[in-house]
């Protein structure tokens, strides 16, 4: 029964992905399409006010500038607000100010599409924070990883020095993609029990006469906009497992398919965009066979049970239940974990770090690759960025110069791939290095064991890759957490996204050389099997070391 839910639910994203596909590449295209006599005047008052030009294009430069500058922005008006959030404005629960630390690692957080939480939601926020901060930086951030993707794709493909116009796409991502799927998802959470409201905590006297504090807020607009986003974050501490965030299994099928629309649909975007749909479902296919493999070992992993939990008498016939809900059980929950961090979301239905060490190695694997379909628009980046490496290599080994979608790729190109390929691991790796030398970072630890290095290395993971999901075991709302979190978030967000649309502009510049017999096809199986294995082969000589010292080690321990 379980597996036929999971069957069920890939079978719908499958389904969802052309639909929603050929829906984006309307969009990105400026193409006409249903509702634009709406979304035309929505588009142009904002165009208007904010005195864009819609028709102007931008090189790779202008286009990465205009990008930082509007997050940079908004950060320095997320913070201010966070650091004031105690004027009594929409502020029922009478919440103070955010402290300065926990302020910047918040707003780089939310703005880089991580969502990391070193605070808990119900407690930390006042609804207006929620909504003008974290809910609108959820819509923004998102937008400009799409918006992104979007010029990448229009660099790679087109024979012009321009990649579109950051402003336009943002507005369009915005307005036609993401505000109408969160109103669409939104309502059918709050069909499903979700709370929507601007009331405050309610005491309530429980069955067993004992008093309750019963947070509430705008729960369902945020759910909405951080899964179709791949945000991640909550409303609430325990995020995804508590019953007003998803509390049922609708709920749960509704937040799942919302995490992987977007990324998959993008994939399917670009083969439009490319005029060839089996160049899109070769890098879709590299994608689903990675997502494939974490996640069988995640659910037999965690059905498995804990030896250690057998030994102190406890039964683990129904698997490792601890840090589980009930309600979705090990199937939902190991796909969850999976989806979560496959397309980097960050959200979470169960506690990551109650997951047996083989089963929390497919979440820390899925984040260190960052490219199983990944977050808004990123992860699709980051493939082609392998796709590239891929051709690069395969050149190498028959004596051709390399081309990659009708262009050359050349010293200047793989440079730049390089570069980006290293950055990954580099914040992960050294970040994770600092933590264990440092006594703040020491301090933070709390179990001292393989599992405490599974924690620290899952932090950075998570913070570079912009997921945002932990293994909760970690004392992270510190000075040295939040800063260093908070660093790594920066960097692995902008550097990579920077990099990789000078790729994209640099290619674009280039002439498309004719196809010919010798032409090495990247739209084939035999290209999507080759791509798989340079992905697993660098990833694991990067992060096998990590691995063998923390999960993998931890796992012998367990068993023997």
């Amino acid at each position: 029964m379980e597996w036929l839910q999971i069957i069920i639910t890939l079978i719908l994203f499958m389904l969802l992905v052309v639909t929603v596909g050929r829906y984006l590449y309307h969009v990105a295209s400026g193409k006409k399409m249903f509702g634009d006599v709406f979304f035309n005047k929505v588009d142009g008052f904002i165009y208007k006010i904010c005195g864009i030009n819609k028709d102007q294009e931008m090189n790779w430069k202008q286009y990465v500038f205009s990008l930082i500058a509007v997050n940079a922005v908004m950060v320095l008006l997320g913070y201010i607000i966070l650091r004031i959030q105690s004027i009594h404005l929409l502020n029922p629960n009478k919440i103070g100010g955010m402290e300065e630390s926990l302020s910047f690692n918040t707003i780089i957080s939310f703005m880089t599409n991580t969502n990391l939480q070193d605070y808990s939601g119900e407690s930390g926020l006042s609804h207006l924070s929620q909504m003008i901060v974290i809910i609108f930086m959820m819509f923004t951030s998102g937008a400009t990883g799409v918006s992104a993707a979007l010029a990448f794709m229009r660099g790679i493909i087109g024979n012009k020095k321009t990649v579109g116009n950051f402003f336009v796409d943002l507005t369009r991502v915005i307005t036609r993609v993401l505000l109408p799927l969160s109103i669409v998802v939104g309502m059918i959470l709050v069909s499903q029990g979700v709370p929507q409201t601007l009331s405050g905590t309610q005491t309530v006297t429980t069955i067993e006469g004992k008093m309750q504090d019963i947070a509430l807020g705008p729960v369902a607009a945020l759910e909405s906009i951080k899964h179709l986003g791949t945000n991640g974050g909550g409303f609430f501490g325990a995020n995804s497992s508590h019953p007003f965030e998803n509390p049922t299994p609708i709920s749960n099928l509704i937040e799942l398919l919302s995490m992987m629309l977007i990324p998959g649909s993008l994939v399917f975007t670009f083969g439009l965009m490319l005029k060839n749909k089996k160049q899109g479902w070769a890098i879709f296919a590299a994608m689903s066979i990675l997502f494939l493999i974490g996640l069988p070992l995640c659910y037999f992993s965690e059905k498995a049970g804990n030896p250690a939990l057998a030994h102190i008498g406890l039964n683990q016939l129904m698997g490792n239940m601890e840090g589980k809900e009930v309600r979705f059980g090990i199937g939902q929950s190991a796909l969850f974990t999976t989806v979560t961090t496959a397309f980097t979301t960050g959200s979470v239905n169960n506690m990551h770090d109650s997951l047996t060490p083989l089963g929390g190695v497919v979440p820390l694997i899925n984040m260190m690759l960052n490219v199983v379909f990944g977050g808004e628009g990123v992860g699709f980046i980051n493939m082609i960025m392998y796709a590239i490496l891929t051709v690069f290599l395969c050149g190498l080994m028959v004596g051709r110069t390399p081309e990659f979608l009708s262009k050359k790729i050349e010293g200047n190109e793989i440079k730049l791939v390089a570069l980006a390929i290293i950055i990954h691991p580099f914040l992960i790796l050294m970040f994770s290095a600092l933590a264990l030398i440092v006594p703040q970072g020491l301090a933070g630890i709390s179990n001292h064991g393989f599992h405490g290095l599974s924690q620290v290395v899952y932090q950075f993971a998570s913070s570079a890759a912009n997921n945002g999901s932990g293994f909760e075991g970690l004392g992270d709302n510190t000075m040295f957490w939040n800063t260093a979190a908070g660093v790594v978030m920066f960097y692995g967000r902008y550097l990579s996204i920077a990099l990789l649309l000078a790729v994209a502009g640099s290619l674009a510049s280039k002439r498309a050389i004719p196809v010919s017999n010798g032409t090495f096809r990247t739209d084939n199986a035999m290209f999507t099997i080759t791509l798989v294995f340079i992905v697993l082969i660098i990833g694991a000589l990067t992060f096998l070391p990590a691995l063998a010292l923390g999960p993998i080690a931890e796992h012998l321990t367990l068993w023997h």
